[in-house]
């Protein structure tokens, strides 16, 4: 029997993403912008499943042939003539359909990986009796045996997303380790090079290791600009070759596309974010992308918003490099207008948390921030909400953007209250009345004033100092400061491997805090007793996802899968560990006969126990921020994060109960826009797994077969 954890269950939920009436109600020139611009995120979207796993474009394009050649309805006879049964049918869409959705064969929430739901010679069946194998089936025999081992393996290195011995990753050669990836880092440092577009290929040679870096660029070849620097290097006892040319059948459609995008652009700032993004991806410069964040940022509530390239570094074992995303939306005016209130009174609600004014930006930088209902979003899956761009050096001095989506938040936190785990039945109703209200306020409060706040204690390269150093000091030793960053150190490359989920969680601590204020909840139309509610519900939310997050928490290795979800089980210890009653846990036997558990919060204690053991980590979290204390900010989360079986609960047993009672993470169908004559047709599908299907099946219409064969991987 295989752990269910490792399917998709047939009955998962799948749910179309409504746009039509945000499409409509763009002019004719917006709706070619956005048009091109979906396309250059559909085709980089491609590129996450040659970054996920060995196997994953090999899955990909092994699908694609077949649907392409029959849709799921037509499929639907041979598989009952190839011997498979209804559910079993079910399985192996359900299955294309979770790979279509994840971009690969690995959860994009929680990194595990999902395998086909029925036997494997049942699937192979299925593959040798369609039609795409009658009309060649010497690729279709070649496809099935570069991945039909892998397809289904479960040894435990494949589990999961990871580096070394603890998981699969697709940005480094199957031989490299963690200490592979620091070194790395090292050179990579040395050169000024950041690793956001990057993947590392180890080989030894007499002896010697090499390492190959590649970038990912349309151009191939040689490329001596400073930025890029190209070439053979000796490095302590290796050497170091960096390539470009990564995915660049794949960066060149994108580039096509945004120099499309680029004729219907609204504004000057537009078309040089444009330019810029074209440059980066051309030759494969991270700078080039930063000074297209930089015109991205100066563009100002556009009516169509989007962002693309290598952005979040979650999946990156090491931390450091990004995943590739491109997403098209539409402002939802009314949504947004709350968040700029919001943001009007950033300057007034930033002082109040926890930390002294030093180690505040020195100036708080009004972004954008807006409720989109997006369009197309390209990649492993789809967020909620978005703070970007990651690059701390612009984030601390120039600005940054947040989105809410809303369209996705409206279907993504829908919730049946016979699926509601772990809470008194007394809190299910109030918590499916006010979990949309209140996570709008934390989605807010996370995103602008989460990502937002707090400054780097940074010394540049020529010496300089962007703090006091005679005069700054650790609020909690009362001593002057005695670490920074230095010269050309960020963020992700000083906290690398907990840097993503450690940001999550001072975040997440920032709207705890911050949604206990009136001024906050009046904004979002929330007031006396209803405010209450939103508080109690949001607060509750955090704790049970807090218990829902042992989910993601692999023992073998001792590893978190999920940044966000880590940081929300950090928040729940910090909350037990306040005492007080404050909230309870304790474990129970279900209605059902079956393990079960029960998730309790004090509201009378919100205000005081809880807002007290809030402000006292947050504070500890930014300080080891701003100091660039790795050691002290690993030791304090790291604590944490710990799932053990000692203590007053057993989470490795609670975990058990979690898993058993887990539901699967919704999926969802994206439309597609086509040009015909000189206008832009919207085609949407319906809620299922043969609707996301045929979402994928037509999204590439006149290059299917070429995009398919660029994008499969020969196994070495």
């Amino acid at each position: 029997m295989v752990d269910s954890q490792y399917y998709l269950p047939n009955d998962i939920g799948i749910s179309a993403l409504d746009c039509r009436e945000a499409c409509r109600l763009l002019s004719p020139k917006e709706q070619m912008y956005a048009h091109y611009l979906s396309r250059a995120s559909w085709y980089g979207g491609l590129i996450v499943l040659i970054q996920t796993s060995p196997e994953s474009a090999n899955i990909y394009v092994l699908l694609q042939k077949m649907f392409c050649a029959q849709a799921p309805q037509q499929l639907e006879a041979v598989a009952t003539a190839a011997g498979l049964s209804a559910e079993e049918y079910q399985a192996f869409l359900v299955y294309a359909a979770g790979l279509y959705a994840n971009m690969g064969n690995y959860k994009s929430f929680g990194d595990t990986k999902f395998i086909p739901n029925l036997p494997k010679e049942k699937f192979k069946a299925l593959v040798w009796e369609s039609l795409a194998f009658k009309q060649s089936p010497g690729d279709m025999e070649t496809l099935w045996g570069y991945c039909c081992e892998l397809l289904y393996s479960l040894e435990d290195k494949q589990k999961q997303l990871g580096l070394g011995e603890k998981g699969i990753s697709a940005y480094f050669s199957g031989n490299c380790c963690l200490e592979d990836a620091e070194f790395a880092q090292k050179f990579l440092d040395s050169k000024n090079l950041s690793a956001y577009n990057t993947r590392l290929f180890k080989t030894e040679i007499d002896g010697k290791r090499c390492y190959e870096v590649r970038l990912a660029s349309a151009e191939k070849g040689e490329y001596t600009e400073h930025e890029v620097c190209c070439g053979k290097y000796e490095f302590e006892d290796s050497v170091f070759s960096v390539k470009r040319g990564d995915y660049a059948f794949l960066m060149e459609k994108v580039c096509q596309n945004l120099e499309k995008a680029k004729d219907y652009a609204a504004n000057e700032n537009q078309k040089r974010m444009l330019e810029e993004y074209i440059r980066s991806f051309t030759c494969g410069s991270v700078e080039a992308h930063k000074e297209g964040s930089r015109y991205w940022i100066k563009d100002k509530g556009p009516i169509v918003e989007s962002y693309i390239g290598f952005i979040e570094s979650y999946r990156d074992p090491f931390g450091s490099r990004g995943e590739f995303e491109g997403f098209v939306a539409v402002v939802n005016k009314a949504m947004s207008a709350r968040f700029a209130q919001l943001v009007s009174s950033a300057e007034v609600l930033l002082p109040e948390l926890p930390w002294p004014l030093a180690f505040e930006k020195d100036r708080f930088l009004k972004p954008d921030f807006t409720s989109l209902d997006v369009l197309t979003f390209a990649g492993s899956g789809i967020p909620a909400g978005i703070n970007i761009p990651n690059y701390d050096d612009i984030r601390q001095t120039e600005g940054f953007k947040n989105v809410s989506l809303g369209n996705v938040l409206a279907v993504a936190y829908a919730t049946q209250k016979d699926k509601l785990t772990f809470l008194e039945e007394n809190d299910k109703d109030l918590y499916i009345k006010w979990k949309g209200p209140s996570f709008e306020v934390q989605v807010g409060l996370h995103e602008l004033l989460g990502h937002g706040s707090g400054k780097l204690f940074v010394q540049d390269d020529k010496g300089k100092y962007n703090f006091d150093q005679t005069a700054v000091r650790n609020p909690e030793t009362g001593e002057l400061i005695s670490s920074w960053y230095k010269g050309s150190e960020t963020w992700d490359s000083k906290f690398s491997t907990i840097a993503s989920s450690y940001e999550e969680c001072r975040a997440e601590c920032v709207g705890l805090y911050l949604c206990l204020n009136k001024q906050v909840l009046s904004i979002f139309g929330h007031e006396g007793e209803d405010a209450e509610e939103v508080v109690y519900v949001n607060w509750l939310n955090m704790v049970r996802a807090g218990l829902l997050g042992l989910e993601f928490y692999t023992p073998e290795s001792k590893s978190w899968r999920q940044a966000h979800m880590q940081a929300r089980f950090v928040i729940l210890r910090v909350l037990l560990e306040a005492g007080e009653g404050l909230v309870g846990l304790r474990e129970c036997t279900g209605a059902d006969g079956r393990p079960d558990a029960v998730i309790t919060l004090d509201r009378s204690k919100i205000y005081t126990v809880g807002k007290s053991a809030i402000q006292r980590f947050l504070c500890k979290l930014q300080v080891h921020k701003s100091t660039a204390d790795v050691e002290g900010g690993r030791a304090l989360y790291e604590g944490y994060s710990a799932v053990t079986a000692d203590g007053t609960h057993n989470f490795l047993h609670l975990r058990e109960t979690v898993l058993l009672r887990k539901e699967a993470r919704k999926m969802f169908v994206q439309a597609n826009t086509y040009i015909k004559g000189d206008a832009v047709e919207l085609v949407e599908y319906e809620g299922s797994a043969a609707g996301l299907i045929q979402s994928f099946v037509e999204r590439f219409p006149d290059d299917a077969e070429e995009t398919s064969s660029q994008t499969s991987i020969r196994p070495h």
